[in-house]
């Protein structure tokens, strides 16, 4: 990677301040908008994770949440996805450059690979837990459409029943999906990236236009992000079932206390 950056005409020297902090808003800018609008997709995975035979495929399931809720169902949890995963890139990427420089120079005889594996998984670790409340509100307003609207209602719902250990309750698996995919994403960047600079290309990337550079970045995002998310599928299973099952029991508990209030009129 080269020693500096070009943003806006102007030099931004790496592992500065200012790098930084255009990595992670790019992260955040990044992360929130693509999740974001990937939401439709999101809902239907989601519901067909937690009702399994309810929705035995894609098209049983887009079908049947459209003729049963509406359109605006695959639309559900798209704040949480936003800010959500808005929070997370932010900390992914700003802080994995951090942790890159410092492992860089704590690990100086290390082969580069045990770097890119420890920067990622510092990084996973602090915006996992800045996700995780809103990946358990999302995943209930996606699979339980009268949980809550979203976000604002989502929030106090659960701290109120459960408390923060509610919005919390799925941090292990989390970090079982998300730390694999960080880890394999990031190393299977970095080394593709050299790759196609050494041996496709033969070039340094400072000798390269920035249509070559950004065709390289985007070929190397390509496979790093569809290669972690082989990785992470079955943990995201787990998420989504943990975050589901409680919201269950909590349901059918009110639905019994209701009946039983009802029976002794």
């Amino acid at each position: 990677m080269s020693s500096s950056s070009l943003i806006g005409g102007k030099v931004c020297e790496e592992f500065t301040p200012g790098y930084y902090g255009i990595c992670t808003i790019g992260g955040m800018l990044s992360a929130g908008t693509t999740h974001l609008a990937i939401t439709p997709l999101d809902v239907l995975k989601v519901n067909m994770q937690v009702h399994p035979i309810k929705y035995s495929s894609i098209s049983t399931c887009f079908t049947t949440l459209l003729r049963e809720q509406g359109p605006s169902a695959f639309w559900r949890g798209w704040a949480g996805k936003f800010f959500g995963y808005g929070v997370q890139g932010a900390c992914r990427f700003g802080l994995y450059e951090y942790f890159k420089k410092v492992y860089s120079n704590l690990l100086v005889d290390q082969n580069k690979s045990v770097v890119f594996f420890a920067s990622s998984a510092s990084a996973e670790v602090i915006a996992n837990v800045a996700l995780c409340p809103f990946e358990a509100i999302k995943v209930r307003v996606q699979a339980q459409p009268h949980f809550a609207k979203g976000l604002t209602d989502g929030f106090p719902r659960i701290y109120a029943s459960e408390g923060i250990h509610g919005l919390y309750r799925g941090l292990i698996p989390l970090l079982g999906r998300n730390l694999p995919f960080s880890i394999v994403m990031f190393s299977t960047f970095e080394h593709t990236v050299n790759f196609l600079y050494r041996n496709i290309i033969q070039k340094r990337k400072e000798e390269c236009s920035r249509a070559q550079q950004l065709g390289v970045t985007c070929f190397a995002g390509y496979a790093a992000g569809s290669i972690g998310s082989i990785i992470s599928n079955p943990a995201d299973n787990i998420v989504a079932s943990l975050n589901n099952k409680k919201a269950s029991s909590l349901k059918l508990a009110n639905q019994r206390t209701c009946h039983q209030r009802y029976r002794g009129r």
